[in-house]
This record gives C-alpha cells, sequence and structure tokens, in this order.
C-alpha cells in the first residue's frame, strides 16, 4: 500500500517598502521560507522579475531539488547495490521561457552529476544507475517537462 507524505511550508512576503504593491516597481521581491524545525531561507524573485540576484528565487530552487532528489536516489541505489560513491557533484541548468499568456513554463532540466566511485569494476553499475534514481525521483515524476541527466563517472587513479 503507498504511502502517503505531506509537506508544510509557510512563505511570508517582506517586500513591503511603505507602499504595498501600489505601483510596480514600487515593492521588493523578498520573501522568507519558513518551514518548522529548519533555519529560514531569504528569497526573492529572479532578477529579470525584479528580484534580488543575491538571493535564492523559485527557478533555482527547482532546478536545485531536482539535482538533490536525483543525487539522494542515485547513492540511495549505489548504497544498496555495491557501488561505493566517493564524491558527487553535480552543476545542473534548467531552462525556461516566458509566454506573454501563460507566463511560462520550464522546457528542461539538464543534471550533470560528477561522481567518483571507489572501483573501476563498478562502472557499469554505477552508470546504469543513473537511469533508475531519474525513474525514482519523487520531483522528477512531478514535472511536465524533461529532467536529462549526462552523468560523468571517474574513479581514482
Amino acid at each position: 500500500m503507498p504511502q502517503a507524505h505531506s509537506y508544510r511550508t509557510t512563505v511570508i512576503w517582506t517586500g513591503n517598502t511603505g507602499d504595498g504593491t501600489a505601483s510596480y516597481r514600487g515593492y521588493s521581491r523578498e520573501h522568507v521560507v519558513d518551514i518548522d524545525g529548519k533555519p529560514p531561507l531569504k528569497a526573492s524573485a529572479d532578477p529579470a522579475f525584479r528580484g534580488d540576484p543575491e538571493l535564492h528565487n523559485p527557478e533555482d530552487l527547482l532546478v536545485a531539488a531536482l539535482s538533490q532528489c536525483h543525487m539522494l536516489w542515485y547513492l540511495a541505489l549505489c548504497s544498496t547495490s555495491g557501488v561505493v560513491v566517493t564524491a558527487y557533484q553535480d552543476d545542473a541548468s534548467g531552462d525556461m521561457v516566458e509566454d506573454p499568456d501563460t507566463g511560462g513554463q520550464f522546457t528542461e532540466v539538464v543534471l550533470r552529476p560528477q561522481v567518483t566511485i571507489a572501483d573501476v569494476a563498478m562502472l557499469p553499475m554505477a552508470e546504469k544507475l543513473h537511469e533508475q534514481a531519474q525513474s525514482k525521483c519523487f520531483i522528477a515524476n512531478s514535472v511536465n517537462f524533461p529532467v536529462r541527466h549526462e552523468p560523468e563517472i571517474t574513479t581514482p587513479q
């Protein structure tokens, strides 16, 4: 029987500079993402939408969530399949297009994990497990655009 999980977050707009949203340029896009028991995350809009470039934005966080989900599944699958991962870094990117009618949407996210494994003999399995991680990722299974991965797997010399 499938298990259900619920997640709660509070987003608080902190960008009222005195006149609220009286004008499009007159308010800040800053906000706080607050999740019980975790440090608050100060965020904003993407700079293209009048946001603060020094703060996280929803688009960055979506790409990060996809990368994190893939990594966590991949590490779990490796640990249960005898593949010892000693390092993992993903340089992920996402592409979004604006649309004047719908607002826009992501068209693709590409994950580029750079993985180091302990044993060269496990290389075929390590490559195969990226496919499994992709199919199990909760976040990737929830979006309506392609999430591709281009892994690079190495072993110590």
